[in-house]
């Protein structure tokens, strides 16, 4: 059947199928209809059927038969068939395409037309299609129609111009002179295809760049005109002339500008004139500001206009369209690092974009809050960031309060202040924490024996009141099973507020309530079943009046668990229940564990070692640097490096049945250091369990100097003090100006395990120290890390150990030392055995 008689009724008979199948059908007849049509050679008919084709290549019907119709519509004198040709083969034909090929003699035959109109079709044609290899078949036609004398040709000719050196950056050599010369162009469009020309040339090119810095003073005269013109209404839009063409001039500055002082002194004047007198009330005003601003914060701008600029981005946050605030924000997030001062002068106006209705606004300002937090602004924006916690998107949440406490990480004043606003944070949003982050504050915690009555008090407060947070839950839990001597003892926060004494009773109920609660998930009840065996641990230690009824209910909590269907909490219960019926070992194995090893964070910061913030009168350098056994140093020098057991024994020993050396505690698992004091049999190189709890109080067992009274009163072994006075310092080693002794300590609860305290002095400067320790088979030994590998002559650095010795056991050592003085490495071997037999009760 013939098919519709033209275009127009092909769409009519479209439009009224009421069904997509139709619609199909209609398209089908007409396809095939116009495929007869073309097999019989119609001329006449070939353009009407050509436009049919293109309106059904349009729905997303194939189309790709008219390939070869179009390039024969191309060929008509016509101008109509050559238009409509031209419009196919840029619709039906890409880059990609074979038949391509055979388009390319069209086009140069046609840019040599005698009409411009064929000519601008031509180049129109090939600005959309040509591939590298028409770009260098058509390249020198190109260049030559830029020279033309009609305007309207040369502006089309920088266009196709754009395309080769896209396609073909080595042909950017041919388009270079003749791009100088469109720059001076008095046509406008022309102009604005000519820098659009030499804007890429200079992108692609730093060569390119450099020549044409020379045509800037033309630049800036071209947009001083625009600035200055008064209403032309051939270019005037929304009362500007031509933003399109001051756009693109000021695109081009900024290449030409950037790194280059001379090229940047040249347009400062300009630029400001641009930024104080363009319209700010249109949005095409508001464009060209923008324009203005990029370009003065990537150029060698004058200080002055830096701060002009940054000014109008944030003239642009008052803004009442969305798209001008955001790209506002997005703006200055990039410059802020640039000019922080600047930026911050626009703070209040940032911190409004927190509570636009834009969520992507708002997204964006949350971001430039976190740029500008620094030591200054740290105490206000991190308050204007929690207020905002408390109202946020739940999408927003995690990434809230990661940056909000690695933030009060990096620019804490002081440990108090940075404990406060962890606290908040979880009190906030508990259920948005990242583990690293509550790891990163237990760790804090336990460095800080200043404030962990606070601390245990705050959490015990804040989780009373709220169970549904599950990070605030357990860092809760684990504070108040860790020091839950501490929080019985009661006290006064540091601004001396009294604060309500918390009972046995109540830490029991509240662990209760907690493992009872419908928020509880597996690891909670994992975590309350260990901090309420550690809780009945320090009752024993405390001697509370209601201890035993209270270690009896944390007993009928722990076994009610022995049957879970969690495998992980069945086991807890079970062993706990098992160990809380062995007084003898109980305290040994649920003492205070020792402060995580303290190392530099994401941020690059150890918030460990700033100040507490508390009112108290500081300590003692002294007593500092010695009762760190619940705070120690950095390891700017780690414990002795792991070798082999064999090894190591046979470089210190020389032989394979020898003691067994120690290793450092990080090496041992949980595990292992329980069930080693259930084993008969003694395992060599095996870890010493975790530390005493009279060690692990903020009062150290080898303070020689007097305490603060805060510090005595955290302590929860009241005769530790007078031990004291009986230490003695027993000299180990002393050659080539180093001195090492070692101070020993016994506590009264615990005879088997011996805390030694090493000190190194020296007579000179010593770097690299590095010392490890052998101790028999059947003693154990964990050491920790040294508070300096460096001594400085005159100073004292210090490294803990402790060993665990069987009853009667003398304590001997085999010291491996190793440093470097005057550049000369030094290592050596000493035997110690100088302890008193008494110690351990030895014979």
């Amino acid at each position: 059947m013939s098919g519709h008689y033209n275009l127009k009724a092909l769409i009519k008979a479209i439009r009224s199928c009421k069904t997509l199948a139709d619609e199909r059908s209609v398209i089908q007849k007409e396809s095939a209809a116009i495929r007869t049509s073309f097999k019989e050679e119609d001329s006449l008919a070939r353009h009407n059927n050509i436009a049919k084709l293109l309106y059904i290549h349009m729905l997303g019907y194939p189309a790709h038969f008219g390939q070869i119709e179009c390039l024969k519509l191309v060929a008509s004198p016509r101008f109509a068939d050559k238009r409509l040709g031209y419009l196919g083969i840029m619709l039906l034909l890409d880059e990609n395409q074979e038949v391509l090929t055979l388009v390319t003699n069209s086009l140069k035959n046609d840019m040599n037309h005698s009409n411009m109109y064929a000519v601008g079709l031509a180049l129109c044609t090939f600005a959309n299609i040509s591939s590298e290899e028409m770009s260098r078949d058509l390249a020198n036609e190109i260049e030559k129609l830029l020279g033309s004398s009609n305007s309207y040709i040369r502006k089309k000719a920088a266009l196709c111009a754009l395309r080769v050196i896209r396609r073909v950056p080595d042909l950017m050599d041919h388009f270079t002179l003749k791009a100088k010369s469109l720059l001076s162009d008095r046509n406008h469009g022309v102009l604005l295809a000519g820098i659009t020309l030499v804007t890429e040339m200079c992108a692609l090119d730093d060569a390119v760049c450099a020549e044409f810095r020379q045509a800037t003073g033309l630049l800036v005269k071209h947009l001083k005109s625009l600035a200055t013109t008064g209403y032309s209404p051939e270019h005037d839009v929304g009362g500007i002339t031509d933003p399109f063409l001051q756009v693109k001039v000021l695109r081009l500055l900024r290449l030409l500008g950037r790194g280059d002082a001379e090229a940047s002194e040249a347009m400062n004047d300009i630029l400001a004139q641009v930024a104080t007198n363009t319209d700010a009330t249109k949005n095409v005003g508001n464009a060209i500001l923008y324009e203005t601003v990029l370009t003065v914060l990537e150029i060698e701008a004058d200080a002055g206009l830096r701060v002009m600029a940054i000014n109008i981005l944030g003239k642009f946050l008052t803004n009442r369209d969305n798209n001008i605030r955001y790209v506002a924000l997005h703006t200055l997030n990039k410059v802020v690092a640039m000019d922080t001062n600047a930026v911050q002068r626009h703070r209040n106006t940032i911190l409004d974009c927190l509570r636009d209705g834009d969520i992507s606004i708002r997204r964006r300002a949350l971001e430039l809050c976190y740029a500008l937090v620094n030591e200054q602004t740290a105490r206000i924006l991190t308050r204007e960031l929690l207020s905002f916690l408390e109202v946020a998107d739940n999408e927003f949440k995690l990434s809230m309060t990661t940056q909000i406490c690695l933030a009060a990480e990096r620019f804490a004043p002081n440990k108090r202040w940075h404990i406060d606003t962890v606290l908040r944070v979880l009190k906030t949003a508990g259920n948005y924490v990242r583990e690293e982050i509550l790891s990163a504050f237990i760790r804090l915690v336990s460095h800080t024996p200043e404030l962990q009555f606070y601390t245990a008090q705050r959490l015990y407060a804040a989780l009373s009141a709220d169970l549904s947070q599950e990070s605030l839950t357990l860092a809760a839990v684990w504070t108040i099973g860790e020091f839950a001597d501490v929080l019985l003892q009661g006290g006064t926060v540091d601004d001396g507020e009294e604060v309500k004494q918390v009972t046995d009773a109540d830490l029991v109920d509240l662990f209760e309530l907690v493992i009872a609660s419908p928020y509880t998930d597996t690891l909670v009840r994992q975590f309350v079943l260990t901090a309420a065996s550690k809780l009945s641990a320090r009752l024993a230690e405390l001697a509370t009046p209601g201890q035993h009824a209270q270690q009896e209910r944390i007993s009928v909590l722990v076994a009610g668990y022995t049957a879970n269907l969690e495998l992980e909490i069945q086991q807890r219960s079970v062993e706990f229940g098992t160990l809380l019926l062995k007084p003898d070992i109980r305290a040994g194995v649920l003492e205070r564990m020792p402060p995580p090893e303290i190392r530099a964070t994401i941020m690059g910061t150890v918030s460990e070692r700033k100040p507490v913030g508390s009112t108290r009168a500081g300590k003692d350098t002294v007593v500092d640097l010695i009762s760190e056994d619940s705070t120690p140093s950095a390891p700017t020098n780690g414990a002795a490096p792991v070798q082999s057991t064999q090894d190591l024994l046979a470089d210190i020993f020389g032989t394979s049945d020898a003691p067994a050396p120690a290793a450092p505690a990080p090496q041992r698992s949980a595990a292992q250091d329980i069930m080693s004091l259930f084993d008969s049999s003694p395992a060599p190189s095996a870890a010493s369990p975790p530390l005493p709890a009279a060690a692990a109080a903020s009062g150290s067992l080898f303070d020689l100097a007097q305490p603060s009274a805060a510090a005595a009163a955290l302590t929860p072994t009241p005769t530790a003090a007078p031990a004291k006075q009986q230490l003695q310092a027993y000299p180990a080693y002393d050659k080539g100006g180093l001195k090492i002794t070692l101070t020993p300590r016994v506590a009264a609860a615990q005879p088997g395990v011996v805390q030694v305290l090493a000190r190194f002095a020296a007579e000179a400067r010593i770097e690299g120290v590095n010392l490890q320790v052998a101790v028999p088979k059947t003693q154990q030994l964990q050491m920790q890390a040294m508070s300096n590998t460096t001594i400085e002559a005159g100073a004292t650095e210090t490294q803990q150990m402790r060993i665990l010795v069987p009853a009667g056991a003398h304590v001997r050592l085999r010291l491996r030392i190793s440093y470097t003085k005057d550049g000369q490495a030094v290592t050596d071997q000493q035997d110690f055995a100088g302890f008193p037999p008494s110690l351990t009760g030895a014979k």
